[in-house]
């Protein structure tokens, strides 16, 4: 049988799978670390990419390959198809002013019937503003732009020309200038960013659409990396919610929404219906930057907020470490609450960091629901699904079951289920089988933990 492969690269490593087309099983796997920070020269991904690829064995027997990626971010090529500069990455926050100026230009109402998303930081369109303002020099430069995954397929097909650089529906949507319902760039909302509309984009493919390397390597239309883990997990009717670097809350519609607080992306997903999601970005790294502050390993922080009561005795974490986006506050800071001389104690800021996690992504269910999204059972995934004191805490916090599927690169396996829907055809992806069932966490919902943490928020809200 043909064998596929499936890309994540994200915002810390590259990580490959390669699988059997028909069956989805498993052959073999490989990874390599992204170097940090918030700007990056997309060398480092391909670099990247090639250690990954050598660690799963190469790629001499697979047919087909798809790279899912972190979504947003900026890539900004020359003429010849020579980076420009550093890419800007979706969690660098600089352009948050230039957000702010794009949705006082159109009013955020008009930003969310035209494209179903309002403009945040994260956002390519204010990534490009910012880059216009500050760095003219470089945008002048600039011949095309695109996002981290079709740089890296634009290099396994040969790169060259910058007009052979494809993208997918899933990644452009989260660029602020692509429509997802029309399936087409909007140059009036370019040139509203940075003064000109003749920046060369990618050619959108459709969900099993191809191109092929030079070497006759099938390259799928790959997605952004929310869109390939729903594919990957086949999720059905639940919401996914994912705990990585960033927390991400999503589910797959059939109608785009469009929330003009900005709290739901209606973005696309990898087929063709939409993926409604509210993004944070403060998640697994709340829990470490914890467990550092108490001087214990993740092991040794999960035992810790397992011995402290539901609620932590009052003490409520607000976790904007990192500024948010879900509210969008780039610059607030995180905050402790509710500390007294009876319940200051390193169990109790351990289980507040659990829950103070949980709770900005309750928020994101909510907003989901207001959304017309049906919230009966939460998929958990991402690294810190894992960890004891987040399976026990987080159906308090949800008020659904919750659903932990066994640990996996899902990411990468929903990019080889796309490069396999390329070998097949047709107007679905492959039925690839569940390798194992689903661990069920339920218990019963307590409300006063979101209350308080709602309460401990509002200080962070501008006055």
């Amino acid at each position: 049988m043909p064998l596929v492969a499936g890309v994540d690269s994200s915002t810390q490593s590259c990580k490959v799978v390669v699988r059997d087309a028909e069956t989805g099983a498993l052959v073999r796997a490989g990874r390599a670390d992204h170097p940090p920070g918030t700007e990056v020269h997309p060398r480092a991904w391909w670099d990247a990419l090639q250690r990954a690829i050598a660690d799963a064995g190469g790629w001499h027997d697979v047919a087909a390959v798809s790279v899912a990626g972190q979504q947003h971010g900026m890539v900004c090529l020359d003429e010849s198809g020579q980076v420009v500069r550093e890419a800007l990455l979706w969690n660098d926050t600089r352009s948050a002013a230039a957000a702010a100026d794009l949705v006082a230009a159109l009013g955020a109402d008009t930003w969310a019937r035209r494209l179903g998303v309002v403009p945040v930081a994260s956002f390519t369109i204010t990534k490009l503003r910012w880059l216009a303002e500050h760095e003219p020099a470089h945008a002048a430069r600039t011949a095309a732009i695109c996002l981290p995954h079709d740089w890296l397929t634009w290099r396994l097909r040969g790169a060259g020309d910058p007009a052979g650089l494809t993208t997918d529906r899933s990644d452009a949507s989260g660029t602020g200038y692509f429509d997802s319902a029309t399936g087409r760039y909007c140059p009036d909302l370019i040139e509203l960013a940075c003064g000109r509309s003749d920046l060369l984009l990618p050619e959108v493919l459709g969900p099993s659409d191809s191109v092929t390397a030079p070497s006759g390597l099938r390259l799928a239309a790959g997605a952004g990396d929310n869109a390939a883990a729903h594919l990957g997990l086949a999720a059905g009717p639940d919401v996914v919610v994912s705990l990585g670097t960033s927390g991400v809350v999503a589910a797959t519609t059939a109608h785009r929404p469009a929330d003009p607080t900005g709290t739901v992306a209606g973005f696309a997903d990898a087929t063709d219906e939409y993926l409604p999601l509210a993004c944070t970005l403060n998640a697994a790294r709340v829990l470490t930057t914890t467990a550092t502050l108490l001087g214990v390993d993740l092991g040794r922080f999960s035992d810790l907020a397992l011995t402290a009561p539901p609620g932590a005795e009052g003490v409520t974490l607000v976790p904007y470490l990192e500024g948010e986006r879900t509210p969008n506050l780039p610059d607030a800071t995180g905050a402790l609450h509710g500390l007294t001389l009876t319940n200051a104690t390193p169990a109790n800021v351990a289980r507040a960091a659990v829950e103070g996690m949980l709770c900005g992504l309750a928020a994101g269910l909510e907003a989901l629901a207001a959304q017309g999204v049906p919230v009966t059972g939460v998929r958990l995934i991402g690294g810190a699904a894992a960890m004891p004191a987040v399976t026990a805490a987080a159906p308090t916090i949800f008020g659904v079951p919750v659903r932990i599927p066994a640990p996996g690169e899902y990411v990468a396996d929903g990019a080889a289920r796309q490069a396999a829907w390329t070998l097949t055809g047709g107007d679905h992806p492959p039925a690839w089988p569940a390798a194992t069932p689903d661990r069920l966490a339920e218990a019963a919902e307590i409300p006063a933990i979101r209350h308080r943490y709602a309460e401990a928020a509002q200080h962070h809200l501008p006055r």
